[in-house]
């Protein structure tokens, strides 16, 4: 029987089927940017914050193949999405756990103990600008949840001495994004900026961050999203369809 209070979507040309709310928060192409930006090793321990749905973390499980992949997720609805989506997508490396990233201790996972962080954390503060009247859109997106603070305090808390951390953040705001890591002693070592079309100010930034590394960043090439209205570029379509991190990994 079809349940109307969710859908299956489709992703990587097919490779994987994302179960989400039909209503209520649903990702967006920048988690899937953020999947192909991060660069987990196989031997790697990662750990997806604020997880919702599971399709950041299903990606990385797919793409990628790290030994273990745990999403956090504080809304249940979400979390039993991303569970499904681990177990009917056959991803044996992926868990989630239902909890607050805001909690100091986590009942299954220990500070210090993941070798990769990721997280698309809410883009806009807390209390700022009109709220949405869906309670689950307006948590994921910051209003009732863990702000961006919340989510490098828990990158830096969870993740081991050396452990890299990968976080994809409205551009406006990535001054504050970088002050913020480099606070938490998450020094950025590569830098990316997306752009909607090419003669478009930047949209998002995806940074990755080291702890205890050294003051020295590489800054990519921009990545163009579109071509013209309803075409992605070249690009696009290769990271969408899955292509490029696999040409990546098998390096």
């Amino acid at each position: 029987m079809i349940d109307n209070r969710e859908t299956r979507d489709a992703i990587l040309g097919g490779a994987l089927t994302i179960v989400q709310p039909a209503d209520g928060y649903r990702f967006s192409l920048d988690s899937l940017l953020l999947a192909d930006f991060a660069r987990p090793r196989k031997q790697d321990r990662v750990l997806d914050l604020g997880c919702g749905c599971g399709v950041i973390a299903a990606m990385i499980a797919h793409l990628h193949q790290p030994r273990a992949i745990v999403g956090i997720e504080l809304q249940t609805e979400l979390a039993d999405c991303a569970q499904r989506n681990a177990s009917e997508n056959r991803l044996a490396n992926m868990a989630v756990i239902q909890a607050d990233l805001r909690q100091r201790r986590i009942a299954g996972i220990e500070p210090d103990s993941f070798d990769y962080v990721v997280a698309n954390p809410p883009y806009r503060p807390s209390q700022g600008g009109r709220e949405s009247p869906n309670a689950s859109r307006r948590i994921a997106r910051g209003g009732d949840g863990a702000s961006l603070k919340d989510f490098i305090q828990a990158a830096a808390r969870f993740s081991k001495g050396t452990a890299k951390v990968a976080f994809i953040f409205t551009a406006v705001r990535s001054t504050e994004l970088i002050a913020e890591l480099k606070a938490k002693n998450l020094e950025p070592k590569r830098l990316r900026l997306v752009h909607p079309y090419t003669d478009a100010p930047a949209s998002t930034v995806m940074i990755e961050a080291r702890k205890a590394a050294q003051i020295e960043a590489r800054i990519e090439p921009p990545l163009i999203v579109w071509e013209r209205a309803g075409i992605y570029t070249a690009e696009a379509q290769l990271i969408l369809s899955g292509r490029r991190s696999e040409a990546v990994n098998s390096r």
